[in-house]
């Protein structure tokens, strides 16, 4: 068996994936575009809202007066959002079925990188997270499809959507 060096590795790790390389890639670990842009819309969504009704951070949520908003009312926060992006999307009827583990996997992230977090630029780096995860027209490598691939992966999503509009008749 021949040895590569690690050189060798991150260069083959790093080297961007042809159009051809990546449709068989999706292909194979059924990734659809279109899921990719509803788990976008979904993902956004959840965090445009959370950003925009969250008051902790501008209403005494201090280091300097120690007054913080309690986790339980964080936790209910985050509900209150993920209940209701669900709901809009089930008013475009789009229905998602996310399982505890799924819910349980947004609620840490959020918790961590957004509720928790002291420092704003972590917190703001979200979108851009997001913006980077979904961009399909950026150079994409083989780290970055699995990144796609294990994001979208864990959802069980079911859907009343004709997706049949985005395909050239």
């Amino acid at each position: 068996m021949k040895r590569y060096r690690m050189d060798q590795f991150f260069k083959w790790l790093s080297t961007p994936m042809d159009k051809e390389d990546i449709d068989t890639w999706n292909r194979a670990n059924n990734i659809i575009p279109e899921y990719c842009d509803l788990f976008e819309d979904f993902s956004f969504s959840l965090y445009y809202l959370i950003s925009e009704t969250y008051l902790g951070f501008s209403h005494g949520d201090s280091n300097a007066t120690k007054i913080g908003i309690m986790n339980d009312d964080k936790l209910e926060h985050f509900r209150w959002c993920f209940d209701k992006v669900i709901l809009d999307f089930k008013k475009e009827n789009i229905t998602f079925n996310f399982s505890s583990n799924d819910y349980d996997f947004f609620e840490s992230f959020y918790m961590e990188v957004y509720y928790e977090q002291l420092d704003g630029v972590v917190r703001d780096s979200i979108e851009s997270f997001l913006q980077e995860l979904f961009n399909r027209r950026r150079t994409i490598t083989k780290p970055d499809l699995r990144s796609l691939q294990t994001f979208i992966s864990r959802w069980n999503v079911q859907y009343n959507y004709n997706f049949s509009h985005f395909y050239l008749q």
